[in-house]
């Protein structure tokens, strides 16, 4: 049996690794709100990563069964340049197989619910996670 490899970032991952426990100090409310809910196996026993590597980026939560990413966005991501890097990001996330969600910070805080609810769209149901675990070993 070939197990999955955990991806950290390949060449270029150490100066990563300390941005990440850098974040990981420092959560913005929404972010820290969010990893309450998301931590230990809370939403319907997914394991949830904060402030994790994917490659040459660190993204604020990753669920790997769900092959999911979640992202908290504050008032810099609406800057034009911002923009431009998000899209890039997007595109590699995408190109890893990788399910891409944003909230904006006032949506995390402010409708919670409707956050929460359009994350468990995304997670795949019991029989399906044998499934996705399976297709990720052979890769």
């Amino acid at each position: 049996m070939i197990r999955a490899r955990q991806y950290r970032g390949g060449y270029q991952f150490a100066g990563l690794q300390e941005l990440a426990r850098e974040l990981r100090k420092k959560p913005t409310s929404a972010e820290e709100f969010l990893w309450q809910l998301l931590r230990n196996r809370q939403l319907l026993g997914f394991k949830f990563r904060r402030q994790h590597q994917l490659g040459d980026y660190v993204v604020d939560f990753f669920c790997s069964d769900a092959r999911l990413v979640i992202e908290c966005d504050g008032l810099v991501h609406d800057r034009n340049e911002q923009w431009h890097h998000d899209q890039i990001r997007h595109a590699y996330m995408v190109s890893q197989d990788v399910r891409v969600l944003r909230f904006t910070n006032q949506r995390i805080l402010n409708d919670t619910e409707s956050v929460l609810d359009e994350i468990v769209k995304y997670l795949p149901l019991p029989w399906e996670r044998a499934r996705v675990r399976g297709e990720a070993s052979q890769k």
